[in-house]
């Protein structure tokens, strides 16, 4: 039904690819892992417009709830493809000789685009407790995970107001449990992805006070992973990365003023509401999303720098660069067969 639905919407928006190549079969059983973020959006775009079919891959989606759960079974081979924030974990594993790499972008924040925000309790706003960044010091804040990029993203902003991560305390909690810790009052504020910071905020429970873009524009937080068996058929693996970036490109076009207005709105938000589980359209329109780079290139200044933090944090095993992690000759191969990606838009004009 939730394929029927997005194809039916892709459908009219023209987004599918000719009827011709629909009709490929599928010869090859693809397993990629994926965790509940509206970052996976393209995964499940790429599955439900058909481009996995038309490159003769049967994906099966297999689910996690974070990428560090991904990374043994993805050096085993029992697991092709991963997704997840950019972590310490990553780089401990290539250093530990795991064959896992980052081979694109996934998700990032360009400036328009800040899907991660700094919520802070409603009360505390109301009460004048909390007032500017500096007046973080001192509370407890949620992120879901210790040594991933939202780690180093809460660095960020703390360096915004002279403070360290040492003024603050931090809680490990998954998104809908920061939702419902907010509302009882067992943490001050969070660092939190959408849609659950509009939902949080919509509910009354929590205030907006800054999107990622506004202190860390262009981190790379997210990434597609390839295990050791998707890196030794690199054949598959160049396929994997063309249906995605196909994908990723239907959903850039599908951007447009910071929302999910663009050509193709509908099948995007389709994804989103069935991945999320969120039924009311009002808080998916108001969702800010992450950008994903349609030709996937990873921005490896930002990688470098939080690598630096976690480094700095004492949380890296050895001296793995960003250069061992990343392999991004797939997304490079896809993209001499693609084309650079051209805005819907501009092929449009193009064709006046």
């Amino acid at each position: 039904m939730k394929r029927a639905l997005v194809f039916a919407a892709a459908l009219v928006l023209g987004v599918l690819p000719l009827p011709a190549a629909v009709t490929a079969q599928p010869t090859e059983t693809v397993k990629i892992g994926v965790i509940s973020s509206l970052t996976m959006t393209p995964f499940h775009l790429a599955d439900a417009l058909g481009y996995f079919r038309d490159e003769g891959l049967n994906v099966q989606f297999v689910n996690f709830t974070s990428a560090a759960q991904m990374v043994a079974p993805l050096a085993a081979g029992q697991l092709d493809v991963g997704a997840g924030a950019v972590s310490a974990g990553l780089y401990n594993a290539v250093g530990r000789g795991l064959a896992v790499r980052a081979v694109a972008d996934l998700g990032s924040d360009p400036p328009g685009y800040g899907f991660q925000k700094l919520i802070i309790r409603a009360d505390l706003v109301k009460s004048g407790r909390y007032k500017t960044i500096k007046d973080l010091k001192g509370l407890t804040l949620a992120i879901t995970a210790p040594g991933i990029s939202a780690s180093a993203l809460v660095n960020e902003l703390l360096k915004k107001a002279g403070l360290t991560m040492a003024d603050i305390k931090l809680q490990y909690l998954s998104n809908p449990n920061q939702v419902a810790a907010l509302r009882n009052g067992s943490i001050d504020g969070s660092f939190m992805p959408e849609p659950n910071a509009t939902i949080a905020a919509k509910s009354g429970a929590a205030v907006i006070e800054y999107a990622d873009d506004a202190y860390y524009p262009n981190q790379e937080i997210a990434v597609v992973l390839y295990g050791a068996a998707m890196l030794k058929t690199r054949a598959t693996g160049v396929k994997v990365m063309r249906a995605f970036l196909r994908a990723a490109r239907a959903y850039n076009d599908a951007l447009r003023d910071g929302k999910v207005s663009g050509p193709g709105a509908e099948a995007v938000m389709q994804v989103f509401a069935t991945e999320s589980k969120v039924s009311d359209r009002s808080i998916l329109d108001a969702v800010t999303p992450n950008g994903v780079n349609p030709d996937g290139k990873l921005n490896l200044a930002s990688m470098k720098q939080d690598r630096a933090y976690f480094a700095q944090a004492g949380l890296l095993e050895s001296k793995t660069t960003v250069e061992n992690v990343i392999d991004a000759s797939f997304a490079a191969d896809a993209v001499k067969q693609l084309g650079p990606y051209k805005p819907a838009r501009e092929m449009q004009k193009g064709a006046e």
